[in-house]
């Protein structure tokens, strides 16, 4: 199973989050979403970090060589910032962990951003708006805006409520923004529903053995 056969997982209420579920366990299989080149390009795509004529510009100039090195990368910077959130998942950071976001820190040093101010209609009425503005300048680019995800994710989410689903096989994390903070499941049309099914069973079981 490949990222061809079905859409991203968006379900984690934190774009940081959802690129570090963008490898995960849905069903039964492992699907990798950034596997290669092409499957970075379409994760970008569908969870909307890179606008996409960015993405065919860089495509038309990128050999699939460079594009497949890119997504290497990206997953090498997943797992390492993986490994970061689930030993702090479920508390609040402290200053002590920005030594472990150097790495970090170090990649969005290479980013080539620049304000420009557009025309925003949103409102009704017309006003001015200044927005940055990413170079798109080769397949490294691709990084830029996972690297924002990552730090805005470190900035502006509590830890306390990044919680890992409690699904038995599931890998997938989210931010918990429900008044009370108790979701358990990255979704209820994957997890939570099996979970009530295997509830079910078990009750049934329980009755038929009484």
């Amino acid at each position: 199973m490949d990222y061809r056969q079905m859409p991203a997982i968006l379900v984690a209420d934190a774009p940081g989050l959802d690129f570090l579920n963008s490898v995960a366990t849905p069903v039964d299989e492992a699907v990798d979403w950034i596997s290669g080149g092409e499957g970075l390009l379409a994760w970008l795509d569908q969870a909307g970090f890179v606008p996409r004529a960015a993405l065919e510009s860089i495509r038309s100039r990128s050999t699939p060589a460079e594009l497949d090195d890119v997504a290497a990368r990206a997953r090498e910077l997943r797992e390492w910032f993986r490994i970061f959130v689930r030993k702090r998942k479920g508390r609040p950071l402290v200053a002590k962990d920005l030594r472990e976001l150097e790495p970090l820190n170090q990649l969005l040093g290479q980013d080539q951003q620049h304000g420009e101010i557009v025309l925003n209609t949103s409102g009704g009425a017309a006003s001015f708006e200044l927005r940055a503005k990413r170079r798109w300048q080769s397949a490294e680019s691709l990084l830029m805006p996972i690297a924002e995800a990552l730090a805005r994710l470190t900035c502006e989410e509590d830890f306390t409520y990044v919680k890992a689903c409690e699904g038995p096989k599931c890998t997938l994390m989210f931010a918990d923004h429900t008044r009370g903070h108790a979701r358990r499941w990255c979704s209820m049309a994957i997890c939570g529903n099996r979970a009530k099914v295997a509830a079910h069973r078990k009750r049934i079981k329980e009755q038929e053995s009484a």
